[in-house]
């Protein structure tokens, strides 16, 4: 009988785990240059000195997706979309670099050019800082110039440091940044390109994640229903040795 609870009771947990995934993902349908999560199941081998050959599935996530999402033109002059592979470099909370698909680029009141979150975008020797109220182009290779009033030619002011660092050495923080497994930095890669005046959309599948949705729910349903089962079946064997 502990055998059916432990079962119904270890798969509805993996479920909810996959729910989580999935609602985080639903929820960041619409969150600019966002990966969506990957939840499934993986072995792992049982701990104890009677359990060396035994292996358990835990439902876990496994990693990001990194297909492309999806480029709209915004026509804003900071908007920039990464064609093709490649991540846009920041600084993230901790100070450490980190990258990212989201390129809706701001200027901070100190000229530092930021996301909106107000984390530093990075260039090739560090957080890019522009000048007060100049008009700011990016091109795609990620120099940035500027022209101030009263100027008529522009002055590059930066680059943009963009990386393409191998998909399968990149983890995702709880802050959604992604970064190397090493710790290190990435290496710029000149062959990164970016779309001006565009931003990319998340990856997410709506609709297969609506439906990943609906089948886990329903999977959760029948694991409580084996928990009632278990119980009925012990109240039932408690009652025939109780009148026996």
């Amino acid at each position: 009988m502990d055998r059916v609870i432990y079962t119904a009771m270890s798969g509805a947990k993996h479920l909810l785990h996959r729910q989580e995934t999935l609602a985080n993902n639903l929820a960041n349908a619409n969150t600019t240059g966002f990966r969506a999560d990957i939840a499934a199941l993986r072995a792992v081998p049982v701990r104890g000195q009677e359990a060396g050959t035994r292996v358990a599935a835990v439902e876990t996530t496994i990693g990001s997706d990194f297909t492309p999402g999806p480029i709209v033109a915004t026509g804003r002059d900071l908007d920039v979309a990464i064609q093709g592979a490649g991540w846009l470099a920041v600084q993230a909370a901790d100070g450490a670099e980190a990258y990212t698909r989201a390129g809706s680029l701001q200027v901070a009141p100190d000229g530092t050019l930021t996301l909106p979150n107000g984390l530093p975008v990075l260039g090739e020797g560090g957080p890019i800082v522009v000048p007060a109220n100049a008009a700011l182009t990016i091109a795609a290779d990620g120099t940035i110039s500027a022209r101030t009033a009263g100027q008529s030619a522009t002055n590059a002011v930066g680059r943009l440091k963009l990386v393409n660092p191998p998909t399968e050495e990149l983890s995702k923080g709880t802050d959604g940044l992604f970064r190397l497994k090493s710790g290190e930095a990435a290496e710029a890669d000149a062959d990164v390109r970016l779309v001006a005046g565009s931003l990319e959309g998340s990856n997410v599948n709506v609709v297969e994640a609506m439906i990943g949705m609906i089948s886990a729910a329903r999977q959760f349903e029948l694991q409580l229903k084996l928990l009632d089962a278990a119980r009925d079946n012990e109240q039932k064997a408690n009652a025939v040795i109780a009148s026996a």
